[in-house]
């Protein structure tokens, strides 16, 4: 995808995550403030491995004015294909509010689209329901909790990737 400016006057490139990027993407992952307290449980000790990265379709959006060559991480997004699915969706806490999640929405639908998906489920942090409904998707239903890790219901939400 080609560079994009941010509602902040940045300059933020989308691109396919490697696995160098495993350590960045875990430590957006564990330093999430929308997992505090009574959530905190679901990220203790979550890994986004170099592993992971290879196997799915795993993109970052980097900020391409800073941190040298590769640009200071901001937030990823990972693509399950089978069943199609938004596994996992992050934007650094100091990158909030700038568009970085509405972009990296709007690319995990095109890269959907081209994958030949028509729909992509996304089981919702239930904080985070009201931005995936904010950038389309409709709820669909709710996953029962599964203890230890996830001890609370969480909101089902589906995208559809057709261009309306």
């Amino acid at each position: 995808m080609s560079p994009r400016t941010s509602p902040a006057g940045r300059t933020v490139t989308i691109r396919r995550a490697v696995a160098r990027d495993a350590k960045r993407l875990t430590r957006i992952v564990r330093g999430s403030g929308a997992y505090e307290g009574r959530y905190a449980t679901a990220v203790a000790g979550y890994r986004v491995g170099p592993d992971y990265i290879e196997a799915h379709r795993v993109f970052v959006a980097v900020d391409a004015d800073g941190d040298g060559d590769e640009g200071r991480v901001l937030g990823f997004y990972s693509l399950v294909l089978a069943p199609p699915e938004l596994d996992l969706l992050f934007v650094a806490d100091e990158a909030q509010g700038r568009g970085i999640g509405r972009q990296l929405v709007a690319h995990m639908r095109s890269e959907a689209r081209a994958a030949g998906l028509d729909r992509v489920l996304v089981v919702s942090h239930v904080p985070a329901e009201g931005f995936y409904r904010r950038v389309g998707a409709v709820r669909t239903g709710t996953v029962p909790a599964n203890p230890p890790a996830v001890p609370w219901d969480r909101p089902e939400l589906e995208f559809r990737t057709s261009p309306r």
